[in-house]
């Protein structure tokens, strides 16, 4: 069931701008876990900054784009609380006043890996941009126009799947490098013939070479040792 956008107000690869964005982006089937849901459609936004009265109107503008906006005041120490409780599409983060609290606030919820980050920003400040990309933002928005607002959700979105793929692939090929050190050490054979190893066990036990060599890791002290 599509959820409803909703406004609550609380008792937190390259950088995208807007100029990154055009008004006619298509859209692309982006999330594989929604059912075929397309991109950007009724996300779950959480809006946070350091103060109240600056989250209202982001969050107006949220909702008017069909989305359930949750707009929280927040310290840096409550993030990873309300992350888990509000489970985000995508966070944006209004950067009022102090650009410390902002940064914070970006840094913990990047450090979370559970949604990307957008700085939402009252005019242009490039020394910000700087430190907000160091620390992990994904993308920064100046511009009222909600079509920019729309696009650069989209993008972002796209953006982050592709990374935790990518971050997911290296992951795989960590494992498998692992296993096929420890073959090598305990049998006393070279890398091709590890991997040889590796993949003959996978086609005889259908499974994926990652899986046989995450197998091995686990259970590498009943191996053979060298002679």
């Amino acid at each position: 069931m599509d959820r409803q956008p909703v406004i609550r107000h609380a008792e937190r690869g390259p950088l995208l701008d807007e100029a990154d964005v055009r008004a006619d982006s298509p859209r692309e089937m982006i999330r594989g876990d929604t059912g075929g849901r397309e991109a950007a459609e009724h996300l779950r936004v959480l809006v946070a900054g350091e103060r109240e009265d600056g989250l209202a109107a982001v969050a107006s503008r949220v909702s008017s784009l069909g989305h359930e906006a949750v707009a929280r005041a927040l310290a840096p120490d409550d993030v990873a609380s309300l992350l888990n409780d509000v489970e985000p599409d995508v966070t944006l983060v209004v950067v009022e006043g102090e650009a410390g609290p902002a940064l914070d606030l970006i840094d913990r919820v990047v450090k979370e890996a559970i949604c990307p980050v957008i700085a939402i920003l009252q005019g242009a400040d490039d020394d910000f941009v700087r430190q907000a990309a160091i620390v992990g933002v994904f993308a920064y928005i100046v511009s009222d126009d909600p079509h920019t607002w729309q696009n650069m959700m989209e993008i972002v979105l796209r953006r982050f799947l592709e990374y935790r793929s990518l971050e997911g692939a290296f992951g795989r090929r960590a494992v498998i490098e692992r296993a096929k050190g420890v073959l090598m050490e305990r049998h006393g054979i070279g890398e091709p013939a590890a991997f040889a190893l590796l993949r003959e066990e996978a086609r005889s036990s259908n499974r994926r070479v990652v899986e046989v060599a995450d197998s091995i890791l686990g259970g590498h002290r009943l191996l053979p040792r060298k002679a």
